[in-house]
């Protein structure tokens, strides 16, 4: 039978389904590189670096498959050459992550952490005062499926939203219903910002000191997206001289996030990379990408190649 690793933590109805046709096997944190050896497919969530070497190690390596959206913690060049195809599951975790960014937003906003400890020490109503989302106005940065469904989010609680992507034709701005602005318009009229980009070279620390200084005095920064978007130590500096009134991360530079300056800046919201794990959203990313990988190995069409080259496809 086919042989399929699965290297990071899976739900069990997408291995259920595999199962039945495949051969697979759950790898522990620290043996992926032993048990690659042999396998075909490598099924990766946001853990495991799929790096150039560890593709050298994969000797009858056809497909790696990432459970989630973002394929930056996979070496897509190095996978292209060797001809192995990537695929992700692009669908299954959209909503949720949406949702822990509007929650950071509103815990940022109305400082929910620092009055839950208040309240826990006895202290009551005092310094907790917090500030209305509703008519304020929220900054997209990426206005892919997660992007936009913050912006509906937004909207939905009153917020004037605007976006900003590079990418996008003209055209797709009028079909999403949404603002095209420049960043650093963006960023000096947003009263909240929220990124939703891969992380790429272009993009480590597109908010870096200099851009930070161009957001709007008492604006809340909200990463939800990627660790390295930004610059963590320009950030708590930021806080601690009130630039910005709050941020809220759940992705760090590195994770776990020991010595990051934001561990210790005032008036942020720290959550451990999250945002993708509600119950539907790994139970549906283990189905979505068990039916591409089932797919790929019976010879049928796969709904998301990231390097369809592979396939001969353009």
């Amino acid at each position: 039978m086919t042989r399929v690793l699965i290297a990071d933590p899976l739900g069990a109805d997408g291995i259920a389904l595999m199962q039945h046709r495949l051969a697979v096997t759950v790898a522990g944190e620290n043996d992926v590189a032993s048990l690659l050896p042999g396998s075909e497919a490598l099924i990766v969530r946001s853990r495991t670096r799929v790096t150039d070497d560890l593709l050298a190690r994969g000797d009858d390596l056809r497909l790696v498959a990432r459970a989630g959206i973002g394929v930056d913690n996979i070496d897509v060049d190095a996978a292209t050459r060797r001809g192995i195809l990537v695929v992700n599951a692009p669908y299954a975790s959209v909503r949720s992550a949406a949702e822990h960014t509007l929650a950071l937003m509103l815990a940022a906003a109305r400082r929910l952490p620092a009055a839950d400890a208040g309240v826990r020490s006895g202290a009551w109503r005092t310094g907790y005062s917090g500030t209305q989302l509703a008519g304020k106005t929220l900054g997209v940065i990426g206005a892919g499926k997660i992007g936009r469904q913050v912006a509906l989010l937004g909207a939905a609680i009153g917020m004037d939203v605007m976006a900003h992507d590079p990418y996008l034709p003209p055209a797709a701005w009028n079909d999403l219903g949404l603002t095209s602005r420049p960043l650093d318009d963006l960023l000096a009229v947003s009263d909240v910002v929220t990124l939703h980009i891969p992380l790429l070279p272009e993009t480590r620390h597109l908010l870096d000191e200099t851009r930070l200084a161009r957001m709007k005095s008492g604006a809340i920064l909200v990463n939800c997206a990627r660790g390295g978007l930004v610059d963590e130590a320009a950030v708590a500096v930021c806080l601690a001289d009130g630039h910005l009134s709050a941020a809220a991360f759940d992705v760090f530079e590195d994770e776990p996030p020991a010595g990051s300056p934001l561990l210790t800046a005032p008036n942020v919201v720290l959550t451990p990379h999250v945002a993708a794990s509600t119950r539907e959203a790994q139970a549906h990313v283990s189905v979505e990408i068990a039916h591409q990988v089932l797919d790929y190995f019976a010879g049928r069409p796969v709904a998301h190649a990231i390097n369809p080259s592979v396939l001969g496809v353009s």
